[in-house]
């Protein structure tokens, strides 16, 4: 999966956690998996806690991550308008 695909399963709604990043449209942001990535949690450890995940939305987290710090720019994040 290239990285705009993966990008492409990030999304953002105002009425969602404030608008911050989450993985498909639930309310699981991304920072929570950057978070656990980063405590060490493996990968099976998070779908096995998140179920409705899956192994490419893990991987969608560390891209957006990846591009967020570069300056990339994100089209492929999927913003909803507030409702």
């Amino acid at each position: 999966m290239i990285e705009e695909d993966l990008l492409g399963r990030v999304t953002a709604n105002p009425s969602i956690l404030g608008g911050k990043p989450i993985v498909r449209g639930m309310r699981i942001p991304v920072e929570l998996i950057l978070g656990l990535l980063a405590q060490g949690e493996s990968e099976e450890g998070i779908l096995d806690d998140y179920p409705d995940l899956e192994r490419e939305d893990i991987r969608a987290c560390l891209a957006y991550a990846r591009a967020a710090i570069a300056g990339d720019r994100l089209e492929a994040v999927h913003v909803s308008e507030a409702r």
